[in-house]
């Protein structure tokens, strides 16, 4: 008798990596830890681990997911039609939200000053976000805000307290009865972008405070506690502080109109509201908002810069993850030639845009230091230009590893595509951020020198990185510095920092892979061009968090 053939099964799951779950993001990202201690945070080695695994956890990187399945929704209005203008999140959005202000990313540095605490924040940005991006704008706007504060010294003394605490306090309630605030910003508007100028709100004077009236097209995460925003007043731009609810607990005229349905960044709420007499206090003196916003500012694109840096780990760890369990052809793909010089390209990219974020968050150390405070005028925009510029091409890459599997939403690849491109768009796009390095050239020439100084503390260690500079200077020396080049000169000034930092203190295979694709040759665009003579191998395995 012929026996039946045994059933076929059809769903067993054969050549699929496990997932990249319960591990550490800080231990296993070695161009990270390499750079906290350069640049003075080693004292924080012990909590980023602690907190790197933490984020690493299968529970936390769930609640990532669920917070970008179940985006807020707007409940303006309670059961008895009064307006109440609240926003509603999952809970897995507020469980990432106490894990971002329980470590500090809001204030820390202003909270607990020491040296190194910029870059330990900052350190910690950079692995927060590849968990979830979302909550980096509230944090973001916190931080940026404390700085701005000092223009309204009375303001400063009763919120500074409740900005500075650990605590994550959901409840929409007045901020005296809550254990911790967070605050926003809302300076755009529907007529102006970027040109800040052309705002139309108007603040008219009441007493001690100010009735504001108008409209912002993009007023990022309106469950904040209070906001700074800008309006015109009697003497023009100014700078508010606008608090969600009144001294005597009344809700303040902030109208949420709707939330803004984005690309990506579906965890954060976005919204466009309406002022109809609300009250706020001046920061700083009438005419005066753009600078004193400007300081909130230049935070924020440092936040920016961080945001697309720690993106671009978490794509590359994904690739090499994939890669190193994945196998086509009889061949584990991170065995295939072409594909390691793939993965060492997006390698060499992120730790890159590692290394001079840390350094730039050291120059935020350096508060008192003239130097410093020139170079992070400079350097600030051109880092959150380049770095964030280059993110999408190399999210797009990281999916490209993953095939089919990375454009389903079930992978972290998806959402990490669609967030790529938001922070070369949040706080000034590509121009504006190539402008304003022109701008802090000309107003601030030492700026030049201190990075070219910086830059030439390798001269010498490699002959490519030498000929770079000494072409940068030249065109500099002939040309100065022409609008229409802007983004020709910010790119190569970035890459000759980037490339003095991985040849001083980087890895050696990393650092000859970048100065053989970024300077020696005019790449084609495409990554996995490296050239013959590069251990694209040690580079791809040096980045893989092997799990």
């Amino acid at each position: 008798m012929t026996m039946a053939p045994a059933p076929f099964e059809t769903h067993e799951v054969l050549n699929q990596p496990p997932p990249l779950v319960d591990y550490d993001l800080f231990g296993t990202d070695r161009a990270l830890k390499e750079a906290v201690v350069r640049e003075g945070a080693d004292w924080a080695m012990d909590e980023l681990g602690s907190f790197g695994r933490k984020l690493g956890s299968a529970e936390t990187i769930e609640a990532g997911r669920l917070a970008n399945a179940y985006p807020p929704v707007p409940r303006l209005f309670d059961r008895y039609g009064r307006r109440i203008d609240e926003v509603e999140f999952h809970p897995a959005w507020h469980e990432l939200m106490g894990l971002a202000i329980g470590e500090g990313l809001h204030t820390r540095p202003w909270a607990e000053p020491r040296p190194g605490a910029h870059v330990a924040r900052a350190a910690g940005v950079i692995m927060m976000v590849q968990i979830e991006a979302g909550v980096q704008c509230p944090t973001t706007m916190t931080y940026g805000v404390v700085p701005a504060l000092k223009k309204a010294p009375a303001i400063a003394a009763e919120w500074r307290p409740r900005l500075y605490s650990r605590q994550y306090d959901k409840r929409m309630i007045p901020a005296p009865e809550k254990t911790g605030v967070l605050m926003g910003m809302g300076m755009t508007e529907k007529q102006g972008g970027s040109d800040l100028r052309a705002n139309m709100t108007r603040a008219t004077p009441a007493g001690d405070a100010y009735r504001l009236d108008g409209h912002k097209w993009f007023f990022s995460a309106p469950m904040c506690d209070a906001f700074l925003v800008l309006a015109q007043a009697p003497g023009g731009l100014s700078c508010f502080f606008l608090p969600r609810f009144l001294p005597d607990g009344s809700r303040n005229a902030l109208h949420v109109q709707r939330l803004k349905d984005k690309l990506g960044n579906k965890a954060n709420a976005s919204s466009e509201v309406e002022f109809h007499g609300a009250t706020a206090w001046l920061v700083g003196e009438e005419g005066r908002g753009v600078p004193t916003i400007i300081e909130m500012g230049n935070y924020t694109r440092l936040d920016c810069a961080l945001g697309s840096t720690g993106l671009m780990r978490q794509a590359v760890a994904q690739a090499s993850h994939h890669a190193a369990h994945r196998s086509a052809f009889q061949k584990r793909l991170i065995d295939q030639p072409l594909m390691t010089n793939v993965l060492a390209d997006l390698a060499i990219e992120s730790e890159a845009a590692t290394a001079l974020v840390l350094r730039l968050a050291r120059a935020y150390d350096a508060q008192e230091d003239p130097a410093e405070t020139a170079f992070r005028r400079m350097l600030t925009p051109a880092a959150k230009y380049w770095i964030c510029k280059r993110g999408p091409a190399l999210g797009a890459e990281a999916m490209e590893v993953l095939g089919g599997n990375g454009y389903v939403e079930e992978a972290i690849m998806a959402r990490l595509y669609r967030e790529l491109p938001l922070n070369s768009i949040w706080e000034g796009s590509g121009n504006v951020m190539c402008l304003d390095v022109l701008r802090a050239l000309a107003k601030t020439p030492e700026a030049l020198d201190v990075a070219l100084a910086e830059i030439q503390t390798a001269r010498g260690a490699d002959r490519r990185l030498d000929a770079h500079v000494t072409a940068l200077t030249d065109e500099v020396a002939r040309d100065g510095f022409q609008e229409s080049q802007a983004r020709r000169l910010v790119e190569r000034l970035v890459l000759a920092l980037q490339g003095a930092l991985l040849v001083r203190h980087g890895d050696a295979a990393v650092a000859n892979g970048f100065c053989a694709s970024r300077l020696a040759s005019s790449q084609s665009g495409a990554f996995g061009t490296l050239p013959q003579g590069i251990d694209i191998r040690a580079i791809a395995e040096r980045t893989r968090p092997a799990i």
